[in-house]
């Protein structure tokens, strides 16, 4: 299920990364880049695996949102392995931040938030800190890695990369950080696509594998990650005026500042063409098998849930979660997510950070 395992068989200059990390001063940040089916994953479980086997507190911070070693994918994790592991699967997570997405485009706020947060927590603990990123690499991707540089302030880079496609984001901290500059092994192996997905299919269905449904009341819990709950609710006026105008059936509506936004479903399927600068809307059923996050009072993410209905006017939530009861219990908070996942793991799609 992952497509990362320990192995020994790895290019020489990746023990020399060993020496030098075994000599800096201590706690020490290693963040590993690269781009997709580089081998980070692969590079960050061997060397977990040989600075445990030579003593030092290890911890790990998974921040690859959609090809998550550590369970579940859409979160930040961050575990401390206590003996030697195949996968990062083995680890068992201290800490999630949430970001409820598999990928990083449009929630970078959440990326270095998240990262930042789980550092933070790590270096109270860790001798050696391991960082595995998300492979974006060009584009928004090159200021994405800046920032979290920046932020996190790595005393070690690590750079794989084939020719030389990480320069614009490694060479501005070259007197900053030591940079190794690596060669992409050849045991590398390339996915597609739809390996990905499967492999993504495969790590849903075992963290939902034993879900149960919860009934939440809404009323006293904090609403984050939508519009849906800020601002004041529409007036019934204002809700009929919209319905006769665009045909809808609206569940929802809110007014925050002077935009309107609304839970609907359509009643005929014609073009409807409306200002979106003074009103958005939310199809009904795109909150169906949305993945939702459980936040407790530090911000961190206790686990996550697959909303299946909202009761607007009970003001109640059809959730289910691998939480317990008792979990459930620390939650002061509830994040809505980008994605559409089945609990069988079947992902029934992207949602863009306006939709919601």
């Amino acid at each position: 299920m992952n497509k990362a395992r320990y192995t020994n068989k790895i290019p020489e200059d990746r023990g020399e990364v060993i020496k030098v990390i075994e000599e800096v001063k201590k706690p020490v940040k290693v963040m590993i880049l690269g781009g997709v089916d580089s081998g980070k994953t692969t590079l960050a479980v061997f060397l977990t695996n040989e600075l445990l086997k030579n003593g030092f507190k290890v911890g790990v911070i998974d921040s690859d949102v959609g090809q998550k070693g550590i369970l579940p994918p859409g979160l930040i994790s961050l575990g401390f392995p206590e003996k030697v592991f195949n996968s990062l699967e083995e680890i068992k997570a201290e800490k999630h931040y949430f970001v409820g997405t598999i990928t990083p485009n449009q929630f970078f706020g959440e990326m270095i938030t998240g990262v930042k947060l789980l550092v933070n927590e790590a270096l109270d603990t860790a001798d050696v800190l391991i960082i595995d990123t998300t492979g974006l690499i060009h584009g928004p991707g090159v200021e994405l890695k800046r920032m979290k540089i920046e932020v996190i302030q790595p005393e070690i880079i690590i750079a794989l990369q084939k020719k030389d496609e990480l320069e614009n984001i490694i060479r501005p901290f070259e007197k900053k950080a030591k940079v190794f500059r690596l060669k992409i092994s050849e045991n590398a192996k390339l996915h597609t696509r739809e390996e990905r997905r499967r492999i993504r299919r495969e790590k849903w269905r075992k963290y939902f594998e034993q879900a149960q449904e919860y009934t939440i009341s809404l009323q006293n819990m904090m609403i984050s990650g939508t519009w849906i709950f800020q601002g004041e609710e529409v007036t019934k006026k204002e809700k009929e005026m919209l319905e006769n105008l665009f045909k809808w059936i609206i569940f929802h509506g809110r007014k925050v500042s002077n935009k309107y936004f609304v839970v609907k479903a359509d009643i005929g399927n014609f073009p409807r063409n409306f200002n979106k600068n003074t009103l958005l809307t939310c199809d009904f059923e795109n909150l169906s098998n949305l993945i939702v996050g459980f936040i407790d009072k530090e911000g961190f993410c206790l686990g996550l849930g697959i909303l299946k209905f909202i009761n607007f006017r009970e003001f109640t939530a059809q959730i289910i979660t691998p939480l317990k009861k008792e979990d459930l219990e620390n939650v002061v908070e509830l994040r809505f997510g980008r994605i559409r996942v089945r609990e069988d793991g079947e992902e029934l799609g992207l949602l863009s950070r306006e939709a919601l």
